[in-house]
């Protein structure tokens, strides 16, 4: 197998890399942390291959690739895949795998039992273990035996593989998913109200907010996927005060501590687990009191559902959740607008959205507070729609 050329690219996990040859896609490499190491990985595999514009099959894979990392619907199945010197076992192996849709997960045992070879999980697991061509070949949506990750050869390792089952809202054995009150919980990540509305909206309330929306371009916010409304306040408390990617590395750990880590913990398992199993996997003591507290709660039923969450009033549901230690108003505004698609939500004690707001007005120093909320008062009811421009504002300022 050879390839001709290769190129790195963007995605939502960072700067992925693609090589390809005269048969189809070659290869497949996940970022590793800096563009140079990514670069060496695929000239390691392929000394000879030229970095160069891909050819409009190869692109057309990667623009796939690329909606899939967003949470975008996208099928790679049809992606032709240079297999030449891909052994016939392990080649059989990732046919099975590319049928599993995203959303849904099948065991190495699975696999197994597909290909006729029962009693080779192992094997099948070596095989997706040197998968050369990941996310096209979704090898992550492969788990072993009780629902539980597995390993995972790509650059992060199990961080990387719940990652990317979260993305797609993956689950076990391709049962459709269900939130924690038994509805179905998976809404493909659309948004509680008309974006293309909403936009003409802010843009016709305030000339400073049409003038970014301009210069930012289309609104992408999207949402993400949840099993229950413990899960994400429990991702939210492990999140709060650190760099999201030290905060992915713990929350992983601390799924991993437990079957079916991919779908995250549950109150009854946070309750049962000693402190130390928790510290250890990177917790602050004040974040292992506040997660206990969060899981006694929901046990107890204090905790609203998911379900319920959605049926409840901002307030309302701001008043419930800040009754947890650890879980401050600017936690279930996020919790609003990135988990529930609310469309009019303004958090103005967020730092980023003070400072795009003083860019966009042109201002020297950060708004009060009051000003701010009398303000954007002009964007509501979609509120929510002004806050991601104006986080956009203060990302490229920092980024200039």
């Amino acid at each position: 197998m050879t390839a001709h050329g290769f190129t790195l690219f963007d995605t939502s996990i960072g700067r992925c890399g693609i090589a390809w040859g005269g048969r189809g896609v070659a290869f497949v490499q996940l970022p590793e942390a800096r563009d140079s190491e990514t670069r060496a990985r695929v000239l390691q595999r392929f000394p000879g291959a030229r970095e160069a514009p891909p050819p409009p099959d190869v692109q057309r894979a990667l623009d796939g690739i690329v909606a899939l990392l967003r949470g975008e619907a996208s099928d790679l199945s049809a992606v032709a895949l240079d297999m030449e010197r891909v052994p016939p076992f392990h080649r059989r192996v990732y046919e099975v795998a590319r049928t599993i849709p995203p959303g849904a997960t099948l065991t190495y045992g699975d696999i197994a039992g597909r290909l006729g070879a029962r009693g080779s999980a192992r094997a099948v697991g070596q095989a997706l273990g040197r998968n050369p061509f990941p996310i096209v070949v979704p090898c992550h949506r492969v788990l072993a035996a009780g629902g539980r990750v597995g390993g995972f050869s790509g650059n992060g390792g199990v961080t990387t593989k719940l990652r990317l089952l979260a993305i797609e809202g993956a689950h076990a054995t391709g049962a459709r998913k269900t939130d924690d009150s038994g509805g179905d919980s998976g809404d493909g990540g659309a948004l509680g109200f008309d974006p293309d509305a909403a936009v003409a909206h802010v843009r016709a309330s305030d000339a400073a907010l049409a003038r970014l929306i301009d210069a930012v371009g289309p609104f992408r916010m999207r949402l993400d996927r949840t099993s229950s409304l413990f899960v994400a306040l429990a991702e939210a408390i492990v999140y709060q005060q650190l760099t999201g990617k030290a905060a992915a590395t713990i929350f992983a750990r601390v799924r991993a501590l437990f079957p079916r880590a991919h779908e995250g913990p549950t109150p009854e398992q946070i309750l049962r687990a000693p402190d130390e199993k928790l510290r250890a996997a990177g917790l602050s003591r004040a974040k292992l009191l506040a997660l206990r507290d969060l899981a006694r709660r929901a046990a107890d039923g204090e905790l609203p559902t998911l379900a319920e969450a959605r049926r409840m009033e901002d307030e309302e549901l701001i008043e419930r959740l800040t009754q947890v230690r650890g879980v401050g108003r600017w936690t279930v505004e996020m919790l609003l607008m990135f988990r529930l698609g609310r469309p009019d939500v303004l958090p103005v004690d967020d730092y980023g959205i003070r400072k795009g707001f003083a860019i966009a007005l042109g201002q020297g120093d950060l708004p009060a507070r009051k000003d701010l909320e009398a303000h954007g008062a002009r964007w509501s009811p979609y509120r929510t729609v002004a806050s991601w421009y104006l986080w956009r504002a203060a990302e490229t300022a920092r980024s200039g």
